[in-house]
């Protein structure tokens, strides 16, 4: 049986608006803040093996609005007189018709209300930034036990007992 795809949709103000080390940038320039938050949600897409979408509201900008990858996430920007809200609904809508399980990253809590209603699980943005934190600290432990087993002979780990009995005799004939 095939696994469920796992989708995070994320309103990604509504991160840069509760996130300190974002809100810090985004008095400093907005854009820093969102490309930084994209750089978080791409490290977490890496970790988390969900696929991440990330949503700009770009309610009182004029445009059509636009959708693009960056560091191998999805990255929307609404359009003119819509929402995230908006975009995150319809995008409910699109990808609950197929097997996946979908989260959605909001505080605001009547989008959390509507999403759940639709299927998804929502995470409020201190959620998303706690297990964020997690995976980061379960990267630097996997980090740290590759670094104990030692780094010199990594097929070590690997390799059935015969087949190292074999590498040894080939080693010893050839010296």
């Amino acid at each position: 049986m095939r696994e469920m795809e796992e989708y995070l949709v994320v309103d990604g103000y509504n991160m840069i608006g509760a996130w300190p080390e974002l809100v810090q940038l985004k008095q400093l320039s907005l854009e820093s803040a969102r490309d930084r938050l994209i750089e978080i949600l791409s490290e977490y897409q890496s970790f988390s093996g969900m696929k991440v979408i990330v949503i700009f509201d770009a309610y009182l900008v004029p445009g059509l609005g636009s959708e693009f990858k960056q560091k191998q996430i999805s990255v929307q920007f609404t359009r003119e007189k819509e929402t995230a809200d908006e975009v995150i609904e319809r995008l409910m809508s699109e990808l609950s018709k197929r097997r996946r399980q979908i989260y959605v990253a909001t505080s605001d809590f009547i989008e959390q209300h509507v999403t759940f209603g639709k299927g998804a699980l929502r995470l409020s943005a201190r959620e998303l930034l706690l297990d964020i934190q997690e995976s980061k600290r379960q990267i630097g432990i996997q980090l740290k036990e590759q670094k104990t087993q030692g780094s010199r002979n990594t097929l070590d780990g690997t390799l059935s007992r015969d087949m190292k009995v074999l590498f040894e005799r080939w080693r010893r004939d050839k010296s």
